[in-house]
């Protein structure tokens, strides 16, 4: 993934708005403590640029969103580790160092007011419609930087982009024609699709265990926490109307209708109430939280729950679950009652016995064995496969696929355009497709599609050069690092 990462992006395509947005949206990430060597703070020095710890740092959190956002819920620092992105990071950090070096030997800069220009332009700093000074400093103080350091960054970026400017090429006419083309030339075809129906295969109890034994790490109980809970339930109070009053007119923009309308007071009457028994129940918890937590009571029930299970609302199960074992947490309303919860202990996933994840593997062992078998089908019947005659298709021919939905014909068209082999199989999620190509041919220039093209190539070309430039640079300016990944 990440040398697929490296191949597709555009070196300096991680300029302000890739790069901002992240920092602004995603915050900090950490990842423990390194020997930074006496440079005070760098981590590197390339030619007469220093890259400090912050600059690696922000790349680390920067890439790390972008692989969250990718991944999802499963991805986690262990993973990232597994990933090498603290490594990538530095090597991107010192890349654009080189390119900033270079850029100090062409005698570019950037000046405040082209700073402030691209200030004024991030959304998370605008409210109503305009560049808010406190907003930014807010944002700035969450994520754990400030303005001098900021607008460094941004001044990094957009030094960058003059570098990429400079080098910035178009392709010609006739290239972007010819790509058109090519791009959009067609294939006469003959197909047989073959699925994992097509299979037969014997599952006993015997197999599966055979498959649970060599893949029994594969099958592991979730991570659960063992907490300790005692409930305070809501108190039922009489309050007089000066009290009811009084609260409203204090907290009346708790009160809204869904129209987005304040509520008159005889409407939040029963809302105030509410309001004032949490209010008096959360005094009363707090009593009990602080017995329980010196152990002057006990606590009413223990339980043991999976943490993807935790009902407790997301703030209050993060709070849980990056609670060390012992903690007790402050009192939080859950379903009408204050709960105190005490963290016994986190109990890591263990490996489930085979009559516990006999039915997960029954369903990989199938799946596993079918594409196995599948595969050996597809290899003896391309020797003498024949096929139906599709005729000529594009890659936009999704809809002349018979037996493919519309995903599975357009990545079929994909990695038909991709090969160079006459005769041969692609592999589906769950098919595989023999294939023999007849005859080629370009398609019609299409000008409508000028514009597609022309900014694929566009990128490809100064991509190749952005990187040509900057193995050029890794001989022209010395590196000394202050890490050592090996260790």
């Amino acid at each position: 993934m990440i040398s697929w990462m490296q191949r597709h992006k555009k070196w300096l395509v991680i300029t302000i708005w890739i790069s901002t947005i992240a920092f602004v949206g995603a915050g900090f990430v950490g990842w423990g403590s390194y020997d930074y060597g006496s440079k005070g703070g760098a981590v590197a020095v390339v030619g007469d640029r220093e890259v400090s710890v912050d600059e690696y740092q922000r790349e680390y959190s920067s890439l790390y969103d972008q692989y969250a956002k990718i991944f999802g819920e499963q991805f986690n620092q262990e993973m990232a580790d597994k990933l090498n992105l603290r490594q990538v990071a530095y090597n991107m950090a010192i890349q654009k160092n080189l390119i900033l070096s270079f850029a100090d030997e062409l005698g570019l800069a950037v000046t405040d007011e082209e700073v402030a220009k691209e200030l004024v332009k991030i959304p998370g700093f605008i409210k109503d419609g305009k560049f808010d000074k406190d907003t930014y400093i807010k944002v700035l103080n969450q994520n754990r930087t400030n303005p001098t350091k900021f607008e460094a960054s941004l001044k990094r970026d957009l030094l960058l982009q003059k570098v990429e400017k400079i080098f910035s090429i178009e392709a010609q006419k006739n290239e972007i024609e010819n790509l058109n083309k090519l791009l959009f030339s067609e294939d006469d075809i003959n197909i047989e699709i073959l699925s994992l129906d097509d299979v037969n295969i014997e599952i006993t109890d015997e197999k599966i265990k055979n498959y649970w034994e060599a893949n029994k790490d594969n099958y592991k109980s979730q991570p659960a926490v063992k907490l300790e809970i005692d409930e305070i339930a809501l108190t039922t109070n009489t309050f007089s109307d000066d009290e009811i009053s009084s609260h409203y007119n204090k907290f009346k923009t708790d009160f809204i209708k869904e129209d987005g309308k304040l509520k008159t007071l005889d409407e939040a009457k029963e809302d105030v109430v509410t309001a004032l028994n949490e209010k008096a129940t959360k005094r009363v918890a707090l009593k009990k939280y602080l017995k329980l937590k010196k152990d002057e009571e006990k606590f009413e029930q223990t339980l043991e729950m999976v943490e993807a299970n935790l009902p407790y609302g997301e703030e209050n199960n993060a709070e849980i679950l990056n609670a060390v074992p012992g903690d007790v947490l402050k009192p939080f309303i859950y379903n009408g009652k204050y709960l105190i919860v005490k963290v016994v202990n986190k109990v890591p996933p263990k490996t489930l016995s085979f009559e516990d994840a006999k039915d997960m593997a029954k369903v990989d062992y199938e799946k596993v064995t079918r594409g196995i078998e599948l595969e050996k089908l597809a290899t003896s019947k391309l020797k003498d496969f024949e096929g139906t005659h599709v005729g000529f298709v594009s890659r936009n021919s999704f809809n002349k696929i018979e037996g493919l939905n519309a995903n599975d014909a357009l990545t079929f068209l994909n990695k038909l355009f991709s090969t160079t082999e006459k005769v041969g199989k692609i592999t589906l999620a769950d098919k595989i497709v023999l294939y023999r190509i007849n005859d080629s041919k370009l398609a019609s220039y299409d000008e409508t599609k000028d514009e597609a093209v022309k900014s694929t190539m566009d990128k490809l070309l100064n991509q190749e050069l952005m990187n040509n430039l900057v193995k050029n640079l890794e001989n022209r300016y010395e590196v000394q690092s202050s890490i050592n990944f090996e260790e």
